[in-house]
């Protein structure tokens, strides 16, 4: 398991952008929701893997908590930018069977886990999970609480993405009386042009009424998602939306890099790459959102993420409880997550594990009374060292020699002299700082964190297949 990072009593300086540095920068490279990356995990890693890593995780001194993952990968229709998994249907029997093998892949997964390891965090993602009806969700619920201790403490943290074109502020009373606090709605922008662009037509007024109907019925936050790089977009264009977003004042939001990638998603395709904005309009929208929320008083958490001071995330990551993984930044650190629903990934222990992507599969695993793991990876005990760099770095913007060479019983300048090496030139161009206790992002260099991370990644350049590519830094 990734170790929990280090404390920071005092926050990280506002990101400076610097374009020019930026530019020479926007590389490839992994968004490290997890180190080793995903295209790294193997089929030789299955079920008997799985089992054997979640019995040991009990043995544990003090066993983690869990967090749970549920994926639901139904959207009715195609938004053309999405690189997600999800499938496309309007026949509601599909979700609904689902929700049953959910339920049965949960009635597998509960046995291998003490009873009393609390589910501290819960997630619902997508896809579109509230193309779930009312009681397929209530079923569901009532059956992961079943299975698993879920937590009722107000330091919880049970979300669900929701889609505001398939929602009402009723919907979001229902989904509180489940027990969900947190809500992350997809914007990715306001603009009439660039959402008939990307197939995805939704108002202001619709959103911004879910956003206060979770204010009222007590949600501890709220997230939207904003997109930059989408067709059609323009500084003016953009300005906007982020105007509107700002005057509806969720606790937090996401502003993710767009990622034109039509030969991995087919729904890509309907673009036209003569839309995109070019690389100058490009970055210059990245720095309009870094101005505009660090104005509006949000701070900047890291990799996409802006938060209001107060909120559960800025404060994790000032009291050293922040963590990254498959759903980008979270509050609990040190916790077992464990992955359902298809194509989803488990993080127990020192291991990865990933459910089988594709509907069928999932399904005739599940039906043949088997977990569905396709692929997975054990960690070794130098993927445990650069995990833990790697999350120090993501979570705090620094790392702590002395910590890494206290716990993990290395010399630290030995150990990644070849990572100092590629630093140096970090170094040079003002990104971070050296010294023999520390390494520390600077301001300059808050928006290259993948960059910095790339430098102790020793999976870099070993021949991924051709076919896989990561996306862009910045």
């Amino acid at each position: 398991m990734m170790l929990a990072a280090l404390h920071r009593p005092a926050p990280a300086a506002a990101p400076q952008f610097d374009r020019e540095v930026i530019a020479r920068y926007d590389t490839n490279g992994p968004r490290y929701t997890s180190y080793p990356t995903a295209p790294h995990f193997h089929e030789g890693f299955g079920e008997a893997e799985f089992r054997a890593v979640a019995h040991a995780s009990n043995e544990d001194p003090i066993p983690a908590p869990l967090s749970l993952y549920v994926h639901v990968p139904f959207c009715p229709s195609p938004c053309f930018y999405c690189g997600c998994t999800r499938i496309i249907t309007r026949d509601r029997r599909k979700p609904l069977a689902y929700v049953d093998r959910l339920v049965r892949e949960a009635a597998l997964v509960a046995p291998l886990f003490d009873h009393d390891r609390e589910v501290s965090q819960l997630h619902f993602g997508g896809g579109t999970p509230n193309v779930l009806d009312a009681p397929s969700l209530d079923f569901l619920m009532a059956e992961l609480g079943r299975c698993f201790d879920l937590s009722r403490a107000p330091s919880r943290e049970f979300g669900i993405e929701v889609d505001p074109r398939l929602a009402t502020p009723a919907d979001i009373a229902r989904f509180a009386a489940l027990g969900f606090n947190r809500l992350s709605l997809g914007i990715q922008d306001f603009d009439a042009d660039v959402q008939r662009a990307v197939n995805r037509v939704q108002g202001v007024a619709e959103t911004r009424a879910l956003l206060e109907a979770a204010q009222r019925h007590g949600f501890r936050s709220t997230s939207v998602d904003l997109i930059y790089g989408l067709p059609l977009q323009t500084r003016e264009r953009f300005a906007t939306t982020l105007d509107a977003v700002v005057s509806m004042r969720p606790r937090r939001i996401v502003t993710y890099a767009y990622a034109h990638l039509p030969e991995r998603f087919p729904a890509q395709r309907r673009i036209d790459r003569h839309d995109l904005p070019d690389a100058a309009t490009r970055l210059g929208l990245l720095e309009l959102a870094v101005e505009r929320l660090c104005g509006a008083g949000y701070r900047y958490i890291g990799m996409d993420h802006f938060a209001l001071p107060d909120d559960d995330l800025a404060i994790a990551q000032a009291n050293g409880s922040l963590q990254r993984n498959f759903q980008g930044y979270s509050t609990h650190a040190r916790s077992d997550l464990i992955g359902l629903g298809m194509s989803s990934i488990s993080h127990v222990g020192a291991s990865f594990s990933q459910n089988a992507r594709d509907l069928p599969n999932y399904e005739a695993a599940i039906d043949a009374g088997r977990l569905p793991v396709c692929r997975g990876l054990a960690l070794d005990a130098d993927d445990l060292i650069r995990a833990d760099v790697i999350q120090q770095l993501m979570c705090n913007d620094e790392i702590d020699v002395g910590r890494v060479e206290a716990v993990h019983r290395i010399d630290f300048a030995s150990y990644f002299r070849e990572a100092l090496d590629r630093l140096g030139g970090l170094a040079a161009d003002g990104l971070v700082s050296l010294s023999p206790t520390r390494v520390v992002v600077a301001a300059r260099g808050r928006l290259l964190l993948r960059n910095v991370a790339m430098c102790f990644d020793r999976y870099l350049g070993r021949g991924l297949p051709p076919k896989m590519h990561y996306s862009k830094t910045v």
